[in-house]
């Protein structure tokens, strides 16, 4: 055991020297950040970034938690101030949280950003925002409500119930059903943990305590083939509609068997594109505050409101389309 130790500790050794000397060699370092590792939407995002950040010839490094860990971020963020990086980029689990360790990384010298969930406006210069909170949540609600003819009970699985980004959502997705449609009930909301075992067992549960559920809804992207599952197993496909944001290539089976009606997401490699191309563009100071509009390589000119940098709407994946993506 002491031996696996010691090992470890010259594995670690050898990485962050290695880092240094990359950083040595005049290229800009820059530093993503996903709020768990091994999920296949971030790694969709870092093939992107991977993609954008040889077209710019700058360092990446990934890293993040093995799982949704807020602290965990933040303590990965304090090594690469040590590292002196200088870009961070960070999806955040805990918008209040992660924000001091940002501070902290500005004061020394890091320029920061956010993609996929936004820290604290003071903690970062821009959010390189997948769609809109109240495109997603519209979205959603409304291909909820065609799916169910506007009545009927749902519910909804999220991966935790502090993601910032998750919490903005729900916001919009509440506020189009109270606005919108005064037949549907929203019965539970259940966290996943963003774990596709965990969102089954949870879609499940659901629909044991609620016999009139109509429709689960996964705000995850775990969480859509999860309950998808789940439906499949109670025999239930069909009766019980899903739908949620999440990754083609993680439900075309689901989709074709008619479990899943439709998948709700954005590119993600061309989220993990743009998140490295503003974060170049931000450490060369060519992307300023009042900037209106930003160009990031061969994907073009991208809007910005505010301190947000629009990568677009989102966009629906069904039966007639979804063969066509491969992430």
């Amino acid at each position: 055991m002491k031996t696996l130790l010691r090992l470890g500790v010259l594995v670690a050794l050898f990485s962050a020297a290695a880092t240094v000397l990359s950083a040595a060699d005049g290229k800009l370092m820059v530093a993503l950040m996903p709020k768990a590792k091994g999920n296949a939407y971030f790694l969709s995002v870092k093939a992107g970034a991977e993609k954008a950040a040889k077209e710019l010839g700058v360092e990446l490094l990934f890293d993040g938690p093995t799982d949704t860990n807020a602290a965990k971020q933040n303590e990965i963020v304090e090594n690469w101030i040590t590292l002196g990086v200088d870009v961070i980029a960070v999806a955040a689990e805990n918008k209040e949280g992660i924000s001091t360790a940002l501070r902290k990384a500005q004061k020394a010298g890091t320029k920061v950003i956010t993609y996929d969930a936004d820290a604290l406006p003071d903690a970062r210069s821009f959010f390189v925002n997948q769609a809109t909170p109240e495109g997603i949540g519209q979205g959603l609600m409304d291909e909820a409500a065609r799916l169910m003819n506007n009545e009927g009970e749902f519910a909804i699985i999220t991966a935790t119930l502090t993601a910032a980004n998750q919490r903005e959502w729900m916001k919009h997705i509440e506020a189009r059903l109270k606005s919108s449609y005064p037949k549907m009930t929203l019965v539970a909301v259940r966290p996943s943990d963003d774990l596709k075992d965990k969102a089954q067992s949870e879609a499940t549960a659901l629909m044991s305590a609620n016999p009139n559920l109509k429709l689960i809804m996964a705000i995850c992207t775990p969480g859509v083939p999860g309950a998808a599952e789940a439906v499949k197993q109670a025999g239930k496909t069909g009766k019980v509609k899903v739908i949620g944001l999440g990754l083609p290539n993680e439900n075309k089976r689901y989709v074709h068997e008619g479990v899943t009606d439709s998948v709700i997401l954005w590119n993600t490699m061309d989220l993990g594109y743009l998140t490295i191309y503003a974060g170049t563009a931000l450490a060369k100071d060519q992307l300023k505050p009042g900037a209106v509009s930003f160009k990031a390589g061969s994907m073009g000119t991208f809007e910005i409101k505010g301190d947000n940098i629009l990568l677009g709407k989102p966009f629906i994946f069904n039966k007639g389309n979804i063969d066509q993506f491969d992430f």
